[in-house]
């Protein structure tokens, strides 16, 4: 039996000079974790091939399904948030992100299951691939290879798309999503072509070059947001539906890799009432009582609001969206104004790209390098999380 702090090691105080030492970065990570998270734009052209060798052509046999669900949880559980998100409102057919086992009780024939595992062996993904497997629903199935799913999926004849068992799921997000995304644009749903899978590609391999361990912090995006956000309270904002999956994701990858405490969503809900927080004890109250001529050791044991805000400003005004894209940039534009009112440090980071699919990828790539060196500053190992080894020790039979 663990004893409460068995494998918890670290500092509170991180050691920014760290980051710009990459013999040391090298030492502190000896799991690797910031190479995989490098290997983001491999995954986008391993899962292209991957997947094309599945036969989802066969999806499209039995014509448009009533809904599509995607079982998984954790990591998994986001690529049907990114699908529904890419898929944007003009979607045929609802698609909705299961985070439970099994399926919602209304699935039937009519509809089709994505179940998505990293490792193969998820409770919930099992679950959901059995439970189609029973109702007769369509299924496909995400994960890795020679694992119980691949046998359910193959059980029932379904398509399955291996993805080899590299890096922890966290780290293998764009190999779990690309399949899911394809498996939809058999069925019709999303429009993502060859061309926007090369271009995510390439934007996440340029991406993780510009946060790549040898660049110094002040020309390295992802160091400089890490030491942005060292000692403070993370909130996450992102301006638009996009954003927000991109916000939430940051959300994961802040509390797994560097174990901070963070508030992330949606800014249009923010804005009835989480942006309140920017008044709070952690916010305006703290920033008005800093002395600006404080030696700022003395003031490191006060913890701040940092707001990181994703803006994405879309590709086209006109599109069919949630909300004019108006209104998504005046909030923006809002918060910001609100944040530097009350003297709460805000970082921004705006979307690039041709389309959706690389938008989201330029809003992902470098918080996900962000969250890690955060995690070596402060001695973490981003790749072991006792507290999850435990959780699952104490949780299962």
């Amino acid at each position: 039996m663990m004893d409460a702090h068995a494998g918890v090691s670290g500092r509170r105080v991180p050691d920014e000079g760290l980051l710009d030492n990459a013999a040391a970065l090298a030492e502190a990570d000896p799991g690797g974790m910031l190479r995989f998270t490098a290997s983001a734009g491999a995954q986008v052209r391993e899962s292209v091939a991957l997947a094309a060798e599945a036969n989802l052509g066969v999806l499209a046999d039995e014509g448009r399904p009533r809904a599509v669900v995607i079982a998984g949880i954790g990591t998994a559980g986001r690529t049907g948030d990114i699908l529904a998100t890419v898929a944007g409102p003009r979607c045929p057919v609802p698609v909705i992100a299961h985070r439970s086992a099994g399926v919602p009780g209304w699935v039937g024939a009519a509809d089709v299951v994505i179940a998505v595992s990293a490792s193969g062996r998820s409770p919930e993904a099992l679950g959901a691939a059995e439970a189609a497997a029973r109702r007769g629903a369509r299924l496909v199935a995400v994960g890795a290879p020679d694992s119980q799913l691949q046998s359910v999926a193959e059980g029932v004849r379904a398509p399955f798309i291996p993805v080899p068992r590299r890096a922890p799921a966290r780290a293998s997000l764009w190999g779990l999503t690309v399949p899911v995304l394809l498996a939809a644009r058999a069925l019709g749903l999303v429009k993502v072509n060859e061309a926007d899978l090369a271009e995510t590609a390439a934007r996440l391999d340029a991406d993780a070059d510009r946060s790549r361990p040898t660049a110094e912090s002040f020309v390295n995006p992802a160091k400089s947001l890490a030491l942005a956000l060292a000692g403070s309270v993370p909130v996450v904002w992102g301006s638009s539906p996009l954003a927000t999956v991109a916000a939430r994701r940051f959300g994961d990858t802040l509390s797994a890799n560097a174990r901070y405490p963070v508030v992330a969503g949606a800014l249009g809900e923010a804005g009835r009432g989480r942006v309140g927080l920017l008044d709070g004890v952690f916010g305006g109250l703290a920033e008005s009582t800093r002395d600006i001529f404080a030696d700022p050791e003395e003031e490191s044991d006060w913890t701040r609001l940092r707001v990181v805000l994703l803006r994405d400003g879309g590709l086209n005004a006109d599109d069919d969206s949630d909300e004019p894209l108006a209104v998504e940039e005046r909030r923006a534009d809002a918060l910001q104004t609100l944040a530097e009112r009350r003297g709460v440090r805000c970082d921004v980071v705006t979307a690039e790209g041709g389309s959706a699919l690389e938008r989201l990828a330029s809003l992902i790539a470098v918080p996900d390098f962000a969250s890690v060196y955060l995690a070596l500053a402060h001695g973490l190992d981003p790749m072991a999380v006792p507290a999850v080894s435990e959780m699952k020790e104490l949780s299962n039979p």
